[in-house]
Parts: C-alpha cells; structure tokens; sequence
C-alpha cells in the first residue's frame, strides 16, 4: 500500500509539474489536475465531499420530521423543498446531545454539536446557567480535513471551507461550531467578497474588485488542445461559473457602495443592510461553495447560516420579528408558529438549492453529478427553541458522499449524537472507536444507515 501511495504522489507530481510549465496559474492549477484527461484514471478514487450546514433555534418537530418506518419518505412543510431529492435524502431522528457541563442550552448546542465533547469553563455567561468557554476538542469537519491532508492522493489547496452567513463579528460559543482542536475556534467567513479573494486571490479589495476571469479564460486555452471535448465541456461550465459568481459579487458591490457625499456612521449591529440582503448573501455563498468543490480546494466544508440564537428578521418573507424571539414563544401562539414553520421552511429552500446546484454540476473527473459523491448533512444546535431541547437534534442527510441509505426515515428514539459523528468519520474512510466523550460512544458508529 505504501508503495501505491507513492506511486500515486510521484504521478500527481508530474502532473503538477507538466501544468505548471504551461504557465497556468494557481487558481486553474487545481481545477485542471482533477480532469479525466490530465487524472491518474484508473488510480483514481472517487472523492467523496462533506458539506455540513447550520440553521439555529430548532424546528417545529410535528411540521418537520417524517413518520419513520414508512416504505416512502413522506416530506412535511418544512421539508417539503427537499421532495425534489426524495431518492437522496435521509432524515435521522433520535439523536441526541446529550453533553453536559458549563454553559447554557444554546452554547452547548452550538459548541458541541460538532466536536461532541464539554465547554470549557470560562466567562461569557449565557442565560441562567454557568459561564463557560470553547469546546474542549476538534470538530468532525476539521478532523476530517486533518485526514484528508495529510494523504496525497486526498490533500486539497485549502483542506477545508468554513462558509458563513450573517454571523456576527463577535466571537464566543454562540457564534462557532467548528473547532481545529481544544479551545481553537474556527471563524466561518461570511462576507463573499473575502471569500471570492480567498478562493481566487484576485480580489485586493471591496472597492476595487480585480476579475480572475481573464486569466482563467487564458489558462484554460493553454490547455484545450491536450484535453477530450468532454473536458472542455467541464472547462467551460468551470469558467461560466466563475463569470456568473463576479458578475453578481460586481452587483452587489455596486448596489452597496452608494456615495451618500457624508462619512457613513457606525451603526452598532448593521443589521438594516446585511440583514434584507441575507438571501443574496446566501446564493452567492452557495454558487462561491459549489464552485470551490468542482475545483477541488476542498472536500470539507462548513455553511453556518446566522448562529445561536441568531435574530435574523425575515422581512422577504413578511415576517418582522426576530427569529431567537419568535422561537421562545409558546406553540400556543399561532402568529409566532406559522411564522418559525416558514423561517424553518426558508432553510430547508436554502438546502434544495444547494442540492440542485451540486446535482445540476458534473462530477468532474467521475461520474453521475456532484450529488451523488456530496453529503450534505443539515442540523441545528436545538431540537425545539421554546423548549430548548437538545434532544431530536435536526440531522437531514441529502446526497451520496457518505454512501448511506437514502429515500428513507430513520428513528434511534434517544441516542448521542457522538454515535453519528462516529459514523460520518468511518463513511468517510477514517473509523474511530470514539469521537469527542468517549462516555457517549460506548456502541459505536450508527447501525441501518448503509
């Protein structure tokens, strides 16, 4: 095995190598590598991809988990968007974070959800309970990356992406789920221009926002005539979506830089801007993280939409109230209910059109669609809001990166979630006896998921 591996090094080194003498630049490098025609073929393993998305607050469970047992998965109304995907979806009920320790439901929600392990005590004090710190251990997306780089034949040019949406500049437990180790918080980028300059490293600032699309475009001509027509194909799509991500990154840019002819006052939480402009942040963040994934920077990734408690006003969707407020009210209050049943709906769309895109996009170098070597993994830090339970933690799984039994509704009554992180680590390659507290993974990985 050993020798294959370095075998398999040696090969990925002459490539690289090959290409560089072509004068391509780093942004095409790695997209270019991964192509059939340039691939190590018949070596190649299939990529398998993890993309883990939060949403916070918890669910309205009797409108969002279907009936388990049933031969076809039923798609109540707030995961109604994912009918689409029935085939490739799988709702897992009945795990539970079961993690105690300092610091309140939303701050072990939200810090443990991950890495499955205490907080730290520290002194951001949050509701009634103790104060606490950061997680006591790595995440499972980090963890992850850490195994993918250091083999070759898996290492990409970031590891891992941490997308965000919406969350705030502050940093404390509310705000982070991922984690490169103890006390080692990992900030999710949510502004897409920085993102755009992370992935390309065109873009030397807001105001002036450099194109990669011409070099790119070069590159790529470089290396048409030493590729099939089925790659060029692949070239092409990579280069209309570069050209459709700038040219709505230049639209919002434009529509957000107005001279007023004043100096611009520092409102406290900018919430006015960023907040109505959430459902473009989000595409964009979507189209910048499928882009990324068919280029191969990344096999691991995180999209954190808001945070704990995260106070987003849907007013695109006519709702003014906060949504942390709206989900401590009681069900009783139907106004409040309707409203968190379509916040959670909105989510839930967030999730089908990133299903889409990654069904809608060749696997490059493979095949069938990005889908169907992808796992998105859905969750939340909180099964009910008004509850506060951290028991039926929301896990919805779309896609085949994972190799699990989708079109099916799954129920393990009251489990540790630590069991399902044990499980993402062993369909991904990397089977562990623990993940996190080892008190709450004493059976294992999940059973009747592959």
């Amino acid at each position: 095995m050993e020798k294959i591996a370095k075998r398999q090094q040696s090969k990925r080194l002459s490539r690289r190598r090959f290409l560089q003498r072509t004068g391509i630049s780093a942004a095409a490098l790695n997209f270019t590598m991964n192509l059939p025609s340039l691939a190590l073929a018949a070596d190649a393993t299939p990529r398998q991809r993890l993309i883990i998305v939060f949403s916070p607050n918890g669910v309205i469970p009797k409108h969002f988990w279907p009936t388990a047992g049933e031969e076809k998965l039923e798609f109540k109304r707030i995961l109604k968007p994912l009918e689409p995907f029935a085939n490739q979806t799988l709702t897992i009920k009945g795990l539970c974070n079961q993690i105690q320790g300092d610091g309140d439901g939303h701050m072990r929600g939200m810090g443990c959800l991950l890495t499955g392990i205490e907080l730290f005590p520290g002194d951001i004090q949050g509701g009634s309970d103790t104060p606490a710190g950061w997680s006591m251990g790595i995440s499972i997306d980090q963890f992850l990356k850490n195994q993918l780089q250091a083999d070759p034949s898996t290492r990409t040019r970031f590891g891992s992406l941490e997308f965000g949406v919406m969350v705030p500049d502050r940093a404390d437990t509310w705000t982070r789920m991922s984690y490169a180790g103890a006390n080692q918080p990992v900030a999710p980028i949510d502004d897409p221009y920085k993102m755009f300059d992370k992935l390309y490293g065109q873009a030397k600032n807001r105001e002036l926002l450099a194109s990669v699309l011409d070099d790119l475009t070069g590159d790529f001509k470089k290396i048409e005539s030493m590729v099939s027509s089925e790659d060029r194909h692949l070239l092409q799509q990579h280069v209309e979506l570069v050209r459709k991500v700038e040219k709505d990154l230049k639209i919002e840019l434009e529509a957000s830089t107005n001279n007023v002819g004043h100096a611009v006052p520092e409102l406290k939480p900018n919430v006015e801007v960023q907040n109505d402009n959430m459902p473009e942040i989000t595409r964009m963040q979507t189209e910048l993280l499928v882009s990324a994934m068919a280029a191969d920077f990344a096999r691991v990734a995180t999209f954190q939409i808001t945070n704990s408690v995260g106070q987003p006003r849907m007013r695109w969707l006519d709702i003014d109230e906060g949504h942390h407020g709206l989900s401590h009210e009681p069900d009783s209050n139907e106004d409040a209910y309707e409203k968190l049943i379509r916040i959670n709906t909105w989510y839930c769309e967030q999730i089908a059109h990133l299903a889409k895109r990654l069904q809608d996009t060749p696997e490059p170098g493979g095949e069938g669609s990005m889908l169907d070597h992808t796992t998105i993994v859905w969750t939340n830090e909180l099964g009910k809001g008004n509850s506060h339970t951290r028991n039926d933690i929301p896990f919805v799984c779309v896609g085949g990166g994972l190799g699990l039994q989708t079109g099916r509704a799954k129920d393990y009554g009251k489990v540790p979630h630590n069991r399902f992180l044990l499980t993402i680590a062993e369909q991904m390659g990397f089977g562990q006896k623990t993940f996190g507290n080892p008190d709450f993974c004493g059976d294992g990985a999940l059973t009747g998921l592959v």
